[in-house]
C-alpha cells in the first residue's frame, strides 16, 4: 500500500535520478524505485515500532545564506552546497587523510584504497574557512582513513581551536591512542574535545568480522588513556544483522562501564557503500532504525523502554534517533528526557524549524560528548561532602557528570536514497576543492562501486 508519498532516488545501476515512493506492507516501509533501463528497485527502510507515521517530523527549512554551488542538474548532483539544500552544517567532517594502519572488511570511507598524499595544513585551513563562510561555527570531526596517522594531528586541532571552533571531535579506530598515553594529552592540550571510537561489539567475532582482527583489548586500553587525559568518548559501533546486533545492549553495558570517561554509545547500521562484502545488500543484511530501538529494548531486561527514544530535530526523521540518561551508581539507566524531539519547542506556527534544531544540536552535542570538567574534579576528589547533600542535590550532582547518550544514524547508499532525506542533511563533508557535501551523497558508490562524489578519479553514471 502507497500511503506515505513520493519522493526521488537514483538507479543503483547507472545512478540515474529517478522517482520513488515509499510503500507499506505490513509492519514494513520499503522504498520502491523503477529505472527505465536496469528495473525494479525495493529496499526496506523501516521496520516495526515506533511505526513509520508516528515517527515522521516535518520542518521548515533552513534556507543558506551562503550557497556555495548553484543548481544545475538538481539533486543529488550540485552539492556544495547548493541553495535548494534545507539545512545548515551541524557537523563538518574533514577527512585529513586516506591512509588507514588497519585494513577494515567493513569501511565506509573504502580507506587505504587511493594512494593520494594527505591534506596540507593550508589546504585544511581553508577547508576551516570555507565552513565558517557556509554555516559558521559548527562541530568538528577530524575523520579519514585513520587521522592518528599524521604526526600533526595536533596542529590541525590547533587550528581548528584558532579558527574558532569549540567543539573538535577524532573519529578513530583507537590504535594509536591505545599504544601511547601521552599522545591523548598532547590532543587534549592542543584543544580535542572527544573521541569518537570505533567499537563494533564485545566478542572476538564481532571483531575480526569488521575488522579483520580482535582489537578488545586495544579499545580498552584506548578508553583507558582517554579518560586520563580527559577526553570524552562515544562508542561507535556499525551494525551488521547475524555479527553483533545480538551484543547491542552488551554494547552499552560495557559503555556505561566505563561512565563517566565514556558518554555515550552511537550505533550505525550498515550501509552499502565504500568497502563491504560484495555478497550484495539483501534486506536480511539490513537494519532499520526502528528494529535497533527494538533490540536495545528486549536486550535491556526492562531497563531500557522505546519511549526513551526521540526523532531528531536537526536532520530529517528518518535518519536518527537519540535518547538521554543518567547512569545511576548501580549502573542502571534511567531516562532524563521524556521522548520529544530536541526542537519541539522551537517552532513557526506549528512546524519546528530546521534551524533551531541545527543550533540545538551543535550546543547539546558537544556539550554530551565533551567529558563535563566536573568529572575531572571529581577525579582529583574535589567532591561535595555527599553527607550535606538531599536526594536532589545528589541527583543533580550525578547529572552533571553522569548523562549518556544512546542514539543511532542511518546512513543511506544507493539502494535506499531518498532524495527528500539527503536535502535535510546535516553532516557535511568539507572537500579540499571548498565545498561541503552532504556525508551520504559523498560517500555514495553505484552497485558496481562507483562514486558519485569521488575522492578518487572513477565517477558514478
Amino acid at each position: 500500500m502507497d500511503l506515505h508519498g513520493r519522493t526521488a532516488s537514483l538507479c543503483p545501476v547507472c545512478c540515474r535520478r529517478i522517482t520513488a515512493h515509499r510503500q507499506q506492507q505490513d509492519e514494513t516501509v520499503y522504498l520502491v524505485k523503477e529505472c527505465p533501463e536496469h528495473g525494479l528497485f525495493r529496499t526496506p527502510i523501516w521496520r516495526g515500532e515506533p511505526s513509520f507515521s508516528s515517527w515522521q517530523r516535518p520542518k521548515i527549512p533552513s534556507v543558506l545564506q551562503n550557497p556555495l554551488t548553484t543548481v544545475r542538474q538538481g539533486c543529488p548532483f550540485d552539492c556544495g552546497l547548493c541553495s535548494a539544500h534545507g539545512q545548515h552544517t551541524c557537523t563538518a567532517l574533514i577527512e585529513v587523510t586516506n591512509r588507514c594502519n588497519l585494513a577494515c572488511p567493513v569501511c565506509f570511507a573504502d580507506a587505504g584504497a587511493d594512494l593520494a598524499e594527505d591534506l596540507s595544513l593550508a589546504q585544511i585551513e581553508a577547508m576551516y574557512e570555507t565552513i565558517l563562510v557556509a554555516s559558521g561555527v559548527c562541530n568538528i570531526q577530524l575523520s579519514g582513513g585513520e587521522p592518528t596517522v599524521r604526526d600533526d594531528l595536533t596542529d590541525i586541532v590547533r587550528l581548528g581551536v584558532h579558527k574558532g571552533f569549540t567543539f573538535i571531535q577524532l573519529n578513530t579506530n583507537g590504535l594509536r591512542l591505545a599504544d601511547d598515553p601521552a599522545y591523548a594529552v598532547s590532543l587534549k592540550e592542543a584543544g580535542l574535545a572527544s573521541v569518537f571510537l570505533q567499537f563494533d561489539g564485545i566478542t572476538d567475532r564481532a571483531h575480526r568480522s569488521l575488522r579483520g582482527r580482535d582489537l578488545r583489548s586495544i579499545k580498552e586500553r584506548a578508553i583507558r588513556h582517554c579518560a586520563g587525559a580527559g577526553l570524552g568518548v562515544v562508542l561507535v559501533a556499525t551494525l551488521v544483522p547475524g555479527v553483533n546486533t545480538e551484543e547491542i545492549f552488551a554494547i552499552i553495558r560495557y559503555g556505561v562501564s566505563h561512565a563517566p570517561t565514556v558518554r555515550g554509545v552511537h550505533f550505525q547500521p550498515i550501509s552499502y557503500f565504500g568497502r563491504y562484502p560484495r555478497s550484495g545488500p539483501a534486506d536480511s543484511k539490513r537494519i532499520t532504525l526502528p528494529e535497533v530501538i527494538q533490540c536495545i529494548v528486549s536486550q535491556s531486561s526492562g531497563m531500557v523502554d522505546a519511549r526513551h527514544f526521540a526523532p531528531p530535530g536537526c536532520e530529517h526523521a528518518l535518519c536518527s534517533f537519540h535518547g538521554m540518561f543518567l547512569v545511576e551508581e548501580n549502573g542502571r539507566l534511567t531516562s532524563i528526557r521524556s521522548g520529544s524531539s530536541c526542537c519541539d519547542g522551537n517552532r513557526v506556527g506549528l512546524l519546528p524549524t530546521a534551524r533551531a534544531g541545527r543550533e540545538q544540536s551543535v550546543r547539546t552535542t558537544a556539550r554530551q560528548w565533551s567529558l563535563p570538567m566536573a568529572s575531572m574534579a571529581e577525579k582529583h576528589g574535589v567532591e561535595a561532602d555527599a553527607s550535606r547533600q538531599d536526594d536532589f542535590d545528589r541527583f543533580l550532582a550525578r547529572a552533571r557528570t553522569h548523562t549518556f547518550s544512546i542514539s543511532a544514524m542511518a546512513f543511506q547508499d544507493v539502494w535506499n536514497l531518498d532524495l527528500e532525506r539527503l536535502r535535510g542533511c546535516c553532516i557535511h563533508v568539507a572537500t579540499p576543492d571548498g565545498r561541503l557535501i552532504p556525508f551520504c551523497a559523498y560517500n555514495l558508490t553505484s552497485a558496481s562501486g562507483r562514486s558519485l562524489y569521488p575522492r578518487r578519479i572513477e565517477t558514478c553514471g
